[in-house]
């Protein structure tokens, strides 16, 4: 009985646990379906789309790190901001230049449509990561 109860524990555990996989077929299948892509247009941009976010992740590491303390002092937190507004930038140059080479696979329209389906997939799930937060 007890063995049944920890079986049941861990495989809710499971559920719960946060898959990138998951997420990430989740995300490309809401983008499809918001976007209207055929599967051409999906095998050909969903590829571009996932090197940009592995590049922005790698600069988007570094800015964390670089925020978890504050520096003592006035000039090293001018050297700070400096450093994270390089930061911001470099993430804002890397979607830019991806964004031009999704546009050679896609119609402009439909890529609008993308980035608002990728803005509005975020939105919902960071909306039920709330949700269930505010249920344990």
């Amino acid at each position: 009985m007890i063995a049944c109860v920890w079986m049941a524990v861990a495989v809710s555990a499971q559920e719960k646990k946060f898959s990138p996989e998951k997420f990430q077929a989740d995300m490309e299948a809401f983008i499809s379906k918001e976007a209207s892509l055929t599967p051409e247009e999906s095998q050909k941009l969903f590829p571009l789309l996932r090197e940009m976010h592995a590049k922005q992740r790698t600069a988007l590491g570094n800015l964390h790190r670089m925020g978890k303390n504050k520096p003592a002092g006035d000039a090293v937190c001018a050297d700070y901001i400096k450093q994270y507004d390089k930061k911001q930038i470099e993430l804002k140059t890397i979607e830019q230049s991806y964004h031009k080479k999704m546009l050679s696979v896609v119609p402009a329209s439909k890529l609008f449509d993308v980035i608002r389906a990728e803005n509005r997939f975020h939105r919902q799930m960071m909306k039920g990561w709330q949700q269930k937060g505010r249920q344990r």
